[in-house]
């Protein structure tokens, strides 16, 4: 029978993920949102060759980039939710804000500024739910 110190060890870490400014511990409140790239310029700007890129691109629609992901992490220092770019590095995190470009490239994600496909007139009543929206139909 093994004793509860042991058992304790076997408990899966907090990953050490710290705020850029205050280098205090982030706390997630989010789903991790992952990255793929769609062209070879994302690929190589990740340290992969021109050719390969190039014939991964032409092969795949979208190349998965491990240990790459959007979160969303609340900072105790900032007091505030912001999202990161985070990259696993062998056994640490590199975490940077999360600019336009890589929500492009994320999965599953709502687009920040809303679905572009989608009127103006929509998006106010979509905002105006639980009224009685029908006077603008009279």
């Amino acid at each position: 029978m093994q004793n509860k110190c042991h058992q304790n060890r076997k408990r899966s870490k907090r990953r050490a993920i710290y705020c850029p400014v205050h280098r205090c511990y982030l706390h997630s409140v989010s789903q991790k949102y992952n990255l793929y790239a769609d062209s070879a310029g994302q690929l190589q700007e990740r340290g992969i060759g021109r050719q390969r890129a190039l014939i991964l691109v032409a092969t795949k629609t979208a190349v998965s980039l491990e240990g790459e992901w959007l979160e969303a992490f609340w900072c105790d220092q900032c007091e505030q939710t912001n999202w990161y770019h985070v990259k696993k590095c062998d056994r640490t995190y590199e975490v940077s804000v999360a600019s336009v470009e890589l929500w492009q490239q994320a999965s599953g994600v709502i687009h920040p500024a809303g679905n572009p496909s989608v009127g103006e007139f929509t998006r106010t009543q979509a905002r105006m739910a639980g009224n009685n929206n029908s006077k603008y139909f009279q």
